[in-house]
């Protein structure tokens, strides 16, 4: 029972970053690889409440990068576009500046 809710958590929390950043194979490959190293350095957590924990943690960073992380595409302007979708309705986003997103560039 335990082991399938991991797995539906790891799941769940690959879907979210597939999904929240679909074009951007740079964050594709990191989002997905920070997610294995997070899993493999539970693996041996034997503690039911714990696991339960780790849990709770992995749907509530699920839930989080489903709702709050949008993607900024630069436009044929030269400005950035948020496009949002359902899962994101009534949250509130904070959009960064030009400025700040081109340093993190």
């Amino acid at each position: 029972m335990v082991r399938g809710e991991v797995l539906s958590a790891y799941r769940a929390l690959l879907r979210a970053t597939r999904k929240s950043f679909a074009g951007d194979t740079l964050m594709l490959n990191a989002s997905a690889a920070e997610v294995r190293k997070k899993f493999n350095e539970n693996r041996r957590v034997t503690s039911e409440p714990e696991i339960q924990r780790l849990l709770d943690e992995a749907r509530e960073a699920s839930h989080f990068i489903s709702t709050m992380i949008v993607q900024a595409k630069l436009n044929d302007r030269g400005g950035y576009e948020v496009k949002t979708s359902k899962e994101h309705a009534g949250a509130t986003l904070e959009i960064p500046s030009e400025e700040i997103i081109r340093k993190s560039a």
